[in-house]
């Protein structure tokens, strides 16, 4: 599955940025070869606990490899799972950098990077597929951590939930599987650099999420 979701070139606007961002790069990362691919999910394949983001960021898991490595959104979340001993390190610089998850797994609902964070219905939908193969084969989760309301509609979109209740952080549903989706604000500089987020706030998160997942 990896392999094919690394091969997509479904979406024009999302081949078109994420490739076009691999070669102009950010100043700071002029030095670093890009991967500038689709990015598939990474973690335990044990897993409970499934933590879905939007989409890789231009500039993070676009340039690593990685979901959520090498961005600040990244930084945020790493620390609040090390905190929840869900990682072994409290940060993720590269893909190969050592982090190993335990009894989580990280994906995102879009596998592209798109420009201004916003893809767009068709290139969720193209992407639904990825998705809805990644859940079937963690087949022990039993908790979702959804981070933003992208994600959350996501997945109660995947699980079969309506009506869809309203967003909100800490919010809890049971999809009519089982599992249990816990939202969370994403950890996006918009919502951390405003307080929006707070650390406490996404630890709460996990520490809930831990909690569900317990046999």
């Amino acid at each position: 599955m990896r392999a094919q979701v690394i091969d997509c070139r479904r979406c024009p606007r999302l081949v078109a940025w994420r490739e076009l961002v691999a070669v102009e790069k950010r100043l700071s990362y002029r030095e670093d070869d890009y991967w500038g691919r689709p990015i598939s999910g990474f973690g335990d394949p044990d897993a409970a606990i499934i933590v879905l983001g939007l989409a890789p960021a231009a500039h993070g898991a676009n340039r690593t490899g990685r979901v959520f490595t090498g961005d600040r959104s990244g930084d945020w979340l790493f620390r609040a799972m090390y905190r929840a001993g869900l990682a072994n390190r409290a940060e993720s610089v590269w893909a190969d950098d050592g982090l190993v998850l335990t009894n989580a797994w990280v994906t995102a609902a879009v596998k592209c990077a798109p420009p201004a964070n916003k893809p767009d219905t068709s290139e969720r939908d193209n992407c639904r597929p990825f998705l809805q193969r990644e859940f079937a084969l963690l087949q022990r989760a039993s908790v979702v951590v959804c981070l933003g309301a992208f994600a959350y509609e996501a997945a109660c979109s995947e699980f079969g939930v309506r009506p869809r209740p309203k967003f909100a952080h800490l919010a809890e549903v049971v999809a009519p599987n089982g599992l249990t989706l816990v939202c969370s604000f994403h950890p996006s500089q918009q919502n951390t650099f405003t307080g929006r987020l707070t650390e406490p706030m996404l630890d709460a998160v996990f520490t809930r999420a831990v909690e569900l997942a317990a046999p």
